[in-house]
């Protein structure tokens, strides 16, 4: 029996706004994240589950897997509540060993593939995993983090994955002579200390795993650095992933069909891509048309041979795909539905996306902390530009002003947004301090400034720790930014606060011009005046070709406030 979400304690004007069909309240459903996949599997079981450059796995095979890689794991010594950390692209050796893990009971931690050694160490010695699975390339560099964390942290296991394994037979044969070719062929280690993932499954006992984990159990740390950006782990439930993916599927009036396919370009190391990409599409029956790395190329040829009706994604990888020059070849009418995330979402690329594919984008806003998703904008309803859209079902959410945190603000007025509801982490992993800053009765402080109008539409202003103080007047990037991209002639830009002797701090500015455009510093500080009281105009404005961006196209402004420029 599914779990009934909490009942709301707040108004909330947006229930009037929703879409219709949308529910306000959702049940939870029962049981754990693998469950997904027996549920698909008894639904479907010859229904393709995973499509990897061609290679494909249907529901019963997933399944299958999935209960080989529990066994095998807890032959290996894993007990429930152990982690297991993945250092993996998105594939279909991320999804088995994920759903294997939390089958045995253990807590799986998604890490990011390309983590230095330097990175590794710290989330490695907070998480103490029992054991790693980790592409073949990566290996040595968890081998070498683990042994710098001393205490016999070198002698636990590395389940070791090759890409080329998971390729089609044709493509797996070509890989490997071009490999060998080139004198960088190394097969695949499988020793006691380094078994290779495929071995170890053949190994493994077939038969039904019964499930170790139950509904309230962590499934997931999810490394993130929260509020403060030191990294961290959100726990996450059981409970709060299939919260959160039954939200979606309640917030998506486009009921999935059988054979429907989604474009999973996403990392799944990330929330973003395990949530909306991973877990709702094995919530959905859908196919997950996985590529392990965002390229604009791959997914234009994707989508027009697997004719995805679901796209989710950032605003840089929409840019990216309808901006390549050989994309007015490829069909992309298939896509339907696009939830847009990680940074805000212009109204020219809505438009020009949309005229090109068809599809709608919802531009939403989520945080690790919330499994991650807790606002959206409603797909039939009214888009609101610049806004985040509406709360979830069964979520709240309440602006608050920013010296008590708890006094509740008017209508228009900034201040911190706070959510409350079934997808909300139970705490930072190890950090009681930490979480007692973030979690009060359930709500979870964000750090984002935020407004909310009449309606129950919910803004993004910035975040609190790039908040820019003047002589003590409130800057907020998020703000210069957007005035800046008004520039015919500036695609991105990203604002910091540079130390200043007489007002403390003002704005820096560092701008991305369009392809075959032009524009002076001078002239986007003369655009800004403008626009702007003369306190937000920034003081600096500097071109570069990129800016530096996350894995899913989030800009850092922490590394550009790190710079020193000479003045």
């Amino acid at each position: 029996m599914a779990t009934p979400s909490r009942p709301p304690s707040v108004a909330r004007p947006w229930l009037a706004r929703y879409d219709a069909g949308v529910p306000h309240e959702i049940e939870v459903p029962e049981g754990t994240l693998d469950g997904l996949a027996r549920r698909a599997a008894e639904r479907d079981p010859g229904g393709v589950a995973l499509d990897f450059l061609g290679a494909r796995t249907t529901f019963r095979q997933l399944d299958e897997a999935v209960d080989r890689c529990a066994r095998a794991l807890a032959g290996m010594g894993l007990r429930p509540g152990d982690r297991v950390s993945l250092h993996l692209p998105t594939c279909p050796a991320f999804v088995i060993a994920l759903l294997g893990t939390v089958r045995a009971g253990g807590v799986a931690v998604p890490m990011n593939p390309l983590y230095t050694v330097h990175e590794l160490r710290d989330l490695m010695a907070q998480a103490a995993p029992a054991l790693s699975v980790a592409l073949d390339l990566v290996q040595p560099r968890v081998a070498e983090a683990r042994a710098a964390l001393g205490d016999g942290a070198a002698d636990a296991p590395i389940v070791c994955v090759g890409i080329h394994q998971m390729l089609p037979a044709p493509i797996r044969w070509l890989y490997t002579l071009k490999a060998r070719r080139e004198g960088r062929w190394k097969p695949l280690p499988d020793a006691p200390g380094t078994p290779a993932l495929p071995a170890l499954l053949d190994r493994a006992p077939g038969g039904p795993a019964e499930p170790a984990g139950r509904p309230g159990d962590p499934a997931l740390l999810q490394p993130t650095g929260g509020t403060t950006g030191l990294p961290k782990f959100a726990t996450l439930t059981h409970r709060n992933l299939l919260a959160n993916a039954a939200q979606i599927d309640a917030w998506l009036t486009v009921e999935p069909r059988p054979g429907d396919a989604m474009l999973c370009a996403l990392p799944y190391f990330h929330i973003y891509g395990l949530t909306v990409a991973m877990s709702y599409s094995l919530m959905g029956g859908m196919t997950q048309v996985m590529l392990p790395r965002f390229d604009p190329m791959q997914v234009l040829k994707a989508a027009a041979k697997h004719r995805p009706r679901f796209f989710p994604g950032a605003p840089i990888m929409y840019a990216a795909v309808i901006d390549h020059p050989k994309a007015a070849r490829y069909d992309l009418r298939s896509i339907e539905v696009c939830i847009s995330g990680s940074a805000p979402l212009s109204a020219d690329l809505e438009r020009r996306f949309e005229a090109r594919t068809g599809a709608r984008i919802l531009e939403g806003y989520g945080l690790s902390e919330a499994s991650p998703v807790t606002h959206a904008n409603p797909l039939d309803g009214e888009r609101r530009i610049g806004s985040i859209g509406l709360p979830f079902p069964a979520t709240e959410a309440r602006i608050v002003d920013l010296e008590t945190r708890e006094r509740e603000l008017d209508p228009g007025e900034p201040g911190e947004l706070q959510v409350r509801g079934p997808q909300v982490m139970e705490g930072y992993w190890d950090r009681p301090e930490e979480t007692a800053a973030v979690l009060r009765d359930g709500w979870l402080a964000t750090g984002d400034v935020a407004t909310m109008d009449e309606d129950g539409y919910f803004r993004i202003v910035d975040r609190l720790k790039d908040l820019i103080i003047v002589g003590g007047l409130n800057v907020y990037p998020r703000e210069v930014e957007e005035v800046l991209m008004e520039h015919p002639a500036v695609a991105r830009a990203a604002v910091v606060g540079m130390p200043d002797e007489r007002q403390g701090e003002v704005p820096r500015a560092v701008c991305v011009l369009r392809p075959g455009a032009s524009a002076a510093p001078e002239e986007l500080v003369a655009h800004c005046e403008r626009n702007l009281a003369r306190y937000k105009v920034p003081r600096e404005v500097e071109l570069r070709d990129e800016l530096p961006v996350t894995f899913i196209g989030k800009v850092l402004r922490r590394e550009i406030a790190a710079e020193r420029p000479e003045r």
